[in-house]
């Protein structure tokens, strides 16, 4: 038999359990006209009903990989080089396991300059992500603790293919590892999203993720679901060393859990924590989710910027379906007038908080977490967004 192994942990974070109010019903809502003229495009650039989103954004679905973070903790701690790409691998899986309950709906699309920001204490890290580019669009984060600096840029292109929807990043993600020296990068698979017109829509990942830290490596294969086959969410791979000998295997479920060696005596690395209760009327977040959207009592130190005060998207959060249209009609009309003004005025966008490099990679600037102690950014101008 396998062996078991610890969920992640939930204990108690002193903060909210439950959204302000259940999923709106959205009976009517005609998906086919909407997209039947647009097969085969990218949508990253139409404007989509608010009744397909849930009350989070692309930012705040970054910071959703830092979930299981506890894994790179570990990956930290331990002095093996192929033990720590294992932890790193159940880190680089557990970032999909929150699809699985989230198939009925998209996460709202950020503006130009929107930012967030997520402090978590009990995870020991600071997360700070920003929308750095509208075409493309391109959402980037940095997140730091003592054990590990976490970083990427995402880039998605979306496609619709009659009764799927296909997302394929682009960009890699980063994790370094002050104590060891090792910077790991992989790419992110691709994500279908099943059967868009009926209520039992399914979500499905495949393709090969790729680790290295430059000198060993790790390949997962997400298998791809299939009508006919039973197998579904399966991942396979193995660490290689770096002659390329395969010296760990690892087998499982993106939406369940990862294991290194063979059965039955393969042992667990990682597994995916239990859903909330009626989590299918508050559109299958996670206990994580669940808090991101939330304003602390810290709210006044947060930058205009930030997600949480985004009204169309809280609107949404508090169950206004109509009034959550109206403002985001409004927000994105008003995102167009100020991209005209600055192509008739000729002055390129800035990103305030990330720097773009010279290979198109983009790079955090180190200035957010030290104006917001000092002088704050009430003393600061900031575009409005809202």
């Amino acid at each position: 038999m396998v062996t078991s192994c610890v969920a992640g942990s939930q204990g108690l974070t002193g903060r909210r359990t439950v959204l302000p109010a259940p999923r709106p019903h959205t009976e009517g809502l005609s998906l086919w006209n909407l997209l039947s003229r647009n097969i085969g495009k990218d949508l990253s650039q139409i404007s989509m009903p608010v009744a397909l989103n849930e009350p989070l954004n692309v930012l705040q679905r970054l910071c959703e990989e830092l979930e299981y973070s506890e894994l790179l903790d570990k990956a930290a701690s331990l002095d093996d080089p192929y033990e720590r790409m294992v932890e790193i691998a159940a880190f680089a899986v557990s970032a999909y396991a929150s699809t699985f309950s989230r198939a009925g709906n998209k996460p709202f699309n950020p503006l130009l300059g929107e930012t967030f920001e997520c402090t978590r204490e009990d995870k020991g890290f600071k997360f700070l992500a920003e929308q750095v580019s509208h075409h493309p669009p391109i959402s980037t984060c940095y997140a730091k603790s003592n054990n590990f600096t976490f970083w990427q840029d995402a880039r998605v292109k979306t496609k619709f293919w009659g009764k799927s929807m296909e997302f394929q990043p682009l960009g890699s993600v980063h994790v370094l590892l002050p104590k060891t020296g090792d910077l790991y990068t992989w790419n992110k698979v691709t994500t279908c999203v099943h059967n868009l017109f009926s209520g039992q829509r399914w979500v499905d990942q495949y393709g090969e993720l790729r680790i290295t830290n430059g000198r060993i490596t790790c390949k997962l294969t997400f298998a791809k679901a299939s009508y006919w086959s039973a197998k579904r969410h399966e991942v396979v791979g193995a660490v290689f060393d770096e002659a390329g000998k395969p010296v760990r295997r690892l087998f499982g479920k993106w939406s369940e859990s990862l294991y290194c060696g063979v059965p039955p005596s393969a042992r667990c690395i990682w597994r995916a924590g239990n859903l909330p209760p009626n989590q299918e009327r508050y559109y299958g977040f996670t206990r994580f989710a669940i808090e991101l959207n939330e304003l602390g009592p810290d709210a006044n130190l947060l930058p205009p910027t930030d997600t949480r005060f985004r009204p169309d998207q809280r609107a949404l959060e508090e169950g206004d379906l109509n009034t959550a249209e109206t403002l985001k009609l409004q927000l994105e009309s008003a995102q167009r007038d100020r991209r005209k003004r600055r192509e008739e005025l000729n002055i390129p966008y800035e990103p305030r908080w990330f720097s773009n490099q010279k290979d198109d990679t983009w790079e955090y600037n180190g200035k957010y977490w030290e104006l917001r102690k000092h002088p704050g950014f009430a003393n600061l101008q900031f575009e409005s967004l809202w």
